[in-house]
């Protein structure tokens, strides 16, 4: 009777950690946003957590949590528990923000496990018509020859506009000052009315304006093409080899949360991302899926970290 009991305890101690997993999710699940709604992480996040609700029988409920570059969103989830029922969307505001402050409140890496790389959404250099010129190499030309009379704007600084903006000068060796803004919509509005000269954004934000002739955009700031502009060329095809401050998404739990969880959300995850209806709708907005393991976005992570920091070195850009 003894060696019964004992084997009945030993199953359900070893069953255990599946049934947990099989359990899961027993309640609503926070995604944690760290942009206003309408933003590009925003939309994939509402647009996978439809997805999971359906496929997972409970909420998957988008909440946006901006301000300090993503970091109070950020670490919101840091410090929640770690059952898997808090989930970080995770951008490469997460990879910048470590080089330009020391001071974070929590570790990207150390207090984060990895779900999935979700997508990546291109970003342009676009300008205001009333420059005259018809492309980049006129526009780096008219920048030469007119050394600190241009200007780029971004949604603040040390923002990834900002560093995009500063990595694009200091290759070239072109002096364009930079006009922080206190957000996106505000330098995009100046862009129109002809305040500022330039800006890195993101492509769908302003492909009404470009198709409306309003501005002009004249690099794909990525390593390759954007569907949403085909002929546009990208600065690596043109005037800097391996340009790429592309905008990037992903999902992330506190480190803690219990693997079977994460191997569920991550299988979840990628079914959503490959569905036809779902990307019909991210492609409308220039975000291109990826997927795969959670290993590869904690490999990707690892690099991105590495890049930016470079980026802000060669800006000389803290913010502390």
């Amino acid at each position: 009777m003894i060696k019964i009991k004992l084997t009945i305890l030993f199953l359900l101690l070893i069953l255990s950690p599946a049934k947990y997993a099989i359990d899961y999710p027993i309640k609503p699940v926070k995604v944690i946003v760290g942009f206003p709604p309408g933003s590009g992480a925003d939309v994939l996040a509402r647009v996978v957590s439809n997805k999971l609700s359906e496929s997972m029988g409970q909420q998957f409920i988008v909440e946006n949590r901006p301000g300090a570059g993503t970091n109070i969103g950020t670490n919101a989830v840091a410090k929640s528990t770690a059952d898997g029922y808090t989930i970080l969307v995770m951008t490469v505001a997460n990879a910048i923000n470590p080089a330009l402050s020391t001071n974070l409140p929590f570790d990207i890496e150390k207090d984060f496990s990895p779900i999935v790389l979700a997508g990546f959404a291109s970003n342009v250099l676009v300008i205001n018509p009333n420059l005259g010129v018809k492309n980049i190499t006129e526009f780096v030309e008219l920048a030469k020859s007119k050394p600190g009379k241009l200007t780029f704007g971004s949604s603040g600084s040390g923002t990834s506009p900002h560093l995009a903006g500063e990595l694009f000068t200091s290759k070239l060796g072109l002096n364009i000052v930079h006009v922080p803004y206190k957000g996106g919509p505000q330098a995009l509005t100046d862009l129109l009315g002809g305040q500022i000269d330039s800006l890195f954004v993101i492509t769908s934000t302003v492909l009404p304006h470009i198709s409306s002739g309003k501005l002009k955009a004249i690099a794909v700031a990525g390593p390759k093409r954007t569907q949403l502009l085909p002929d546009l060329p990208t600065l690596d095809e043109t005037v800097i080899p391996n340009f790429d401050v592309s905008t990037w998404i992903g999902f992330a739990v506190p480190t803690g949360t219990p693997n079977e969880i994460i191997v569920k959300l991550n299988q979840e995850m990628n079914k959503a991302l490959d569905a036809s209806d779902a990307q019909k709708k991210l492609i409308a907005l220039g975000i291109e899926t990826v997927g795969g393991t959670p290993n590869q976005l904690k490999v990707f992570l690892k690099e991105d970290l590495k890049k930016w920091a470079n980026i802000a070195k060669i800006a000389n850009i803290k913010t502390d």
